[in-house]
């Protein structure tokens, strides 16, 4: 099933992932535009933004971000949410010039580890009405 998103940026997250929430709600925080969306990677548009990233479909370990008709991953897809967000943390979109083999080499120690440092929960929270309205629940 192929779902259309809008042209705005989109988060992908792993919504039971305590971490993923968190930086979810810092993306919230800061991005002063309201132009992030977010889908968990359990609805059905993040499974479709698992097959169309070419990320493992079981493979939940990964944060995607689409915007402009083009899906990142992992590192990438974090830095790149930087950059979006303007101001200062722009400026940690400098740490694309490191490979991407390394900046994934970190991230995926950090993903697999997630879990057992941050912890799991059963449901994503979203805290109110406006926030709701920014999410994907298709």
């Amino acid at each position: 099933m192929i779902i259309a998103f809008p042209p705005k940026p989109i988060l992908f997250f792993d919504g039971s992932c305590n971490l993923c929430d968190q930086s979810v709600q810092f993306v919230i925080r800061h991005d002063k535009k309201k132009r992030f969306r977010f889908a968990t990677l359990q609805s059905a548009a993040g499974s479709n933004a698992l097959l169309q990233s070419a990320v493992s479909a079981d493979s939940k370990e990964s944060v995607i971000l689409f915007f402009r008709g083009r899906y990142y991953t992992r590192s990438s897809a974090a830095l790149h949410t930087l950059r979006l967000l303007g101001g200062i943390w722009s400026l940690l979109f400098a740490f694309i010039i490191i490979p991407s083999f390394i900046r994934d080499t970190v991230y995926d120690y950090v993903a697999r580890n997630r879990y057992k440092w941050f912890g799991k929960k059963e449901n994503c929270i979203i805290s109110t009405p406006e926030i709701a309205a920014r999410f994907i629940n298709e």
